[in-house]
């Protein structure tokens, strides 16, 4: 029996979600026809064929791919957003901007129950990417378009400074960059802040620095495995 969605937003923004998860999972059995893609396993796959194989060659690879995060997964967020009341999240790794059409329709509808004025943080680093992420909203019109401020360029640059206080840090990116990534924005994390953390089982030992960060004694974080495909990291920030 098929799933309903949650997700309450105009028809034709259902139609183009619909759209995009598709040209992603094509885009996957390309890339990987044994499974679902990470980077991490892709990486391994590199280097063992070409020793100089580095992040300028996966950007390379990656420029025109979506991967973006499951739908399951992205109706979960939207629950949670939802059920959290939250109003300012973070999204590390924007890609084609497919998640974060889910994250901006949350936040925007949490606005308008709570009288806030949240934003949806955006982060992404390839220029061609953020126009396609940009045309996709604007399709989608004003209610996501409103509540999305996009920082284009080294995330580890455009998210040391004026962020409010976040409630959701959405974590969807290159693995090496998962915990500096962390660790800039936590200061900024209120209490009962959530992290997630795409793909944790499958790539596990890309992700090993920030699981041991996160599982420390003195973390502050409370955590579980979701188990969605692949993992799926849900932290809970207590400090």
């Amino acid at each position: 029996m098929p799933f309903s969605s949650p997700i309450r937003a105009a028809k034709h923004v259902l139609e183009l979600l619909d759209r995009l998860h598709h040209q992603s999972l094509e885009q996957e059995a390309a890339i990987n026809p044994k499974g679902k893609f990470t980077s991490t396993d892709y990486i391994g796959d590199g280097e063992d064929k070409q020793p100089a194989f580095a992040r300028a060659d996966f950007d390379d690879i990656m420029r025109d791919k979506f991967i973006a995060l499951d739908k399951d997964k992205c109706h979960f967020v939207y629950q949670l957003i939802g059920a959290m009341g939250a109003t300012n999240v973070v999204e590390a790794g924007t890609s084609y901007g497919v998640s974060t059409i889910y994250l901006a329709l949350a936040v925007a509808q949490n606005n308008a129950l709570l009288k806030k004025q949240g934003k949806v943080f955006a982060t992404e680093k390839e220029p061609e990417k953020a126009a396609k992420a940009k045309a996709y909203w604007k399709e989608c019109g004003e209610e996501v378009e409103k509540v999305i401020e996009f920082r284009v360029g080294d995330l580890l640059d455009t998210l040391k400074s004026d962020l409010p206080q976040i409630d959701l840090l959405l974590l969807d990116i290159w693995t090496p960059l998962a915990l500096p990534t962390l660790r800039i924005v936590q200061e900024r994390l209120r209490p009962g802040a959530v992290v997630l953390v795409d793909n944790t089982i499958s790539g596990a030992t890309g992700y090993r620095d920030l699981l041991e960060y996160l599982n420390a004694p003195d973390s502050g974080f409370q955590n579980m495995t979701v188990p969605f495909t692949n993992g799926f990291e849900m932290s809970v920030y207590i400090p």
